[in-house]
């Protein structure tokens, strides 16, 4: 089906994976009229608009087979194991529209040096760095940038395999669990994270998201794949999205074509705003968690047919995707013990949604009594919307003070200081 029948006969979309990203993802399609979603392998929440699926999301032939057997008009890959792993690539070659990379060109976030090389090639602005390989090259690395060190595992690491450090023996330390490491200068200035949606040569940017990474109040403790995140950004200069689609986005796509290895589907595009200006902290090669979470509330216009229009290379040279005047804050219940050993098992009561306050499901099971009860490390993420992100944040801490979650924590200072 080709993005023109969008809206005119009904229309299938498989999402694939079980988190919070995928629930939001496919809580946002499902808004889409004359759309049927189906989810693999989901979860509890997702269970309640859509019809799961068990499946190995890593099983390529066996994500392509269930594509065919719902008839599904386009697949959609929410985590990046099974992007780098190959699974686009064998969705695509039994004929169905897939949203997300090949297995090649997901190595902008397989493989962090992998993409340091396309930055560098590209000549997008990014921290200098040493790809190292042994315990001397990481140690020599450390001592050319200095503190704070910056050491990022080179391979997938589930938003953990980074470490940022003023500890000169804990970025070692942190460095010899990898056979091959990423050091690299710290870059000063706010983070922030861009999904930019991209047929490959055509790309359209969503709005910009803040993310907290540390597992702590006041940005203390381990990286995390995130405790919470707010949209939009107050704070940012007017232009620096285009200026990021010019210097960054439209560089990195032009290189991977050049390179045989064109990329198609979401590049998200982690930035630090430096004194220097915009610079690149890293690539991912699908929608970001909690970031997604907050985004998409607030698109005032249907996903499904720019995803489509991305995966069949039809996205042209169309306006800016449209946002409304609102906010949106989520906060993260996480499993005591979580980044490092987080308890399973827990019993969890949730409040109503409302029209404005709505919980997703990041890892969350079924207890033999059919109860809900955490299943992972991150498990819910309360969503609110409001007039603003003061507002938003007062809805959503309200909502998370009413989640029975004995065995869950949270951060309190998500979006306190914009």
């Amino acid at each position: 089906m080709s993005a023109a029948n969008v809206g005119q006969s009904s229309l299938t979309v498989l999402v694939v994976g079980g988190g919070g990203r995928e629930h939001a993802l496919a809580l946002a399609i499902s808004r889409d009229p004359g759309t049927v979603v189906h989810v693999a392998p989901g979860n509890p929440g997702t269970a309640r608009f859509a019809q799961n699926h068990p499946v190995d999301i890593l099983d390529g032939a066996a994500v392509a087979a269930l594509a065919r057997e719902i008839g599904a008009d386009l697949v959609v890959i929410g985590p990046e194991a099974p992007l780098v792993a190959g699974v686009a690539d064998a969705v695509r070659a039994v004929g169905i529209a897939c949203f997300g990379p090949s297995a090649a060109a997901a190595q902008l976030e397989g493989s962090k040096s992998f993409a340091k090389k396309v930055m560098h090639d590209a000549g997008v602005p990014t921290a200098a760095s040493r790809t190292c390989t042994t315990p001397a090259e990481i140690a020599e690395a450390l001592d050319e940038f200095g503190a704070p060190y910056v050491v990022k595992h080179d391979g997938l690491a589930a938003g953990k395999g980074v470490l940022v450090t003023t500890d000169r023996q804990a970025a070692l330390d942190h460095g010899v669990l990898a056979e091959q490491v990423v050091v690299e200068e710290y870059l000063d200035g706010p983070e922030l994270s861009l999904f930019v949606i991209t047929d490959g040569t055509h790309a359209v940017a969503l709005q910009p998201a803040q993310d907290f990474k540390r597992v702590g109040d006041a940005d203390t403790g381990p990286n995390t794949g995130g405790m919470g995140a707010y949209s939009p950004l107050p704070w940012l200069p007017e232009g620096t999205v285009e200026a990021v689609m010019d210097r960054v986005v439209d560089p990195t796509l032009a290189h991977m074509r050049e390179i045989g290895m064109p990329f198609q589907g979401l590049l998200y595009v982690g930035l630090a705003l430096t004194t220097k200006g915009p610079r690149v902290v890293e690539f991912n090669a699908r929608f970001g968690d909690p970031e997604t979470e907050v985004v998409l509330p607030l698109l005032d216009e249907p996903l499904t047919p720019v995803l489509l229009a991305a995966a069949t290379g039809t996205l042209g040279d169309r306006e800016p995707l449209g946002f409304g005047n609102r906010a949106a804050v989520c906060v993260v219940l996480a499993s005591k013990g979580y980044p490092v050993a987080p308890r399973k098992g827990g019993r969890i009561t949730l409040p109503a949604d409302t029209a404005v306050v709505h919980t997703i499901h990041a890892g969350t099971a079924l207890g033999p009594d059919g109860g809900l009860t955490a299943g992972g490390g991150r498990v819910l993420v309360v969503v609110a919307q409001g007039v603003d992100v003061p507002s938003a944040r007062r809805l959503a801490y309200e909502h998370v003070a009413a989640v029975d979650f004995p065995d869950g924590f949270f951060r309190t200072d998500i979006a306190a200081r914009i």
